[in-house]
């Protein structure tokens, strides 16, 4: 069974008109990092990508992907390895809901950044371990919302609830106390992405218990995700740090390739911009 009695949080409903983003500073650190290979261990299950759904690569890792893993691992002990910026933090929590539930040991590695919804489902494991040079990050509930000032109203409420929520999931986890979280999810000032917080600084104040052996770097050496999904991933992470919109974003770098291949001649992989011509886009967005 599992050695801590974590805190329950009921299910959420998003408001009208929502949707999901990860801060652009979270993305920024993750997009650079080289991407770990899957695990061999059928009882390993790893997060390597956004929560919730990612253009660029499917369905990323939803609740549903969790649910599966769980279901095949049986009442076995878990590993869950996060290398994740986070993303859609309702999906976040009911991952983090359903390793509570699971009725064996549950440890989380860390192995590059656990960032917003991923720091959630990080604090799910019985024992939470950095890796080497590896970073967890809190921050208030972000996403955006359309709609009229009534479904603005609303929309503040959950994003108010949902705060308390995980400062209550943090708070026990740490011994810190709700004041002290809520004040490290609005970050040195409330324009901040929240509080980023390096492994030492992760395991001093209570959100891991320790580090595992290995350099983070070494152990994501076998890259399982193509290189020009990577360089589309760095190049929406420059457009965030810009301020541009997830879906917007999306447009835009789908227009940008689709340009390209409208002044070329038709082949079969239209639409696959080379690596080298995305980073270079990059370094413009950047100049």
């Amino acid at each position: 069974m599992s050695l801590r009695k974590l805190p329950e949080v009921k299910a959420f409903s998003p408001p009208e008109g929502y949707t999901w983003d990860m801060p652009p500073a979270a993305l920024d650190e993750w997009s650079g990092r080289p991407q770990a290979a899957e695990a061999d261990d059928p009882n390993t299950v790893s997060i390597f990508g956004a929560i919730g759904e990612d253009f660029w690569s499917g369905d990323g890792f939803t609740a549903k992907r969790m649910a599966g893993a769980l279901r095949s691992i049986g009442k076995n002990a878990v590993t869950v390895n996060i290398n994740s910026p986070g993303g859609d933090m309702f999906e976040g929590l009911a991952i983090y809901n359903l390793l509570r539930e699971h009725k064996a040991q549950v440890t989380v590695k860390v192995m590059g950044i656990a960032a917003s919804a991923a720091s959630i489902i990080a604090m799910a494991g019985d024992t939470v371990q950095m890796g080497v040079g590896s970073i967890m990050m809190i921050h208030n509930a972000w996403g955006l919302v359309i709609g009229n000032r009534n479904d603005f109203a609303d929309a503040a409420d959950v994003f108010k609830t949902f705060d308390e929520s995980m400062a209550a999931i943090y708070a026990d986890r740490t011994g810190m106390t709700i004041k002290e979280i809520l004040a490290m999810l609005d970050g040195p000032s409330r324009a901040s992405d929240g509080s980023y917080l390096t492994a030492a600084e992760a395991i001093e104040k209570g959100f891991a218990d320790g580090t595992f052996e290995g350099d983070s770097a070494a152990i994501e050496a076998r890259v399982v995700i193509p290189a020009d999904v990577m360089a589309k991933r760095r190049m929406e992470a420059a457009l965030a740090k810009d301020g541009v919109g997830r879906k917007e974003r999306f447009d835009l770098i789908n227009s940008l390739l689709g340009q390209r291949d409208a002044a070329q001649p038709a082949r079969r992989d239209a639409g696959a911009l080379p690596t080298a011509d995305i980073l270079s886009a990059i370094a413009v967005l950047r100049s």
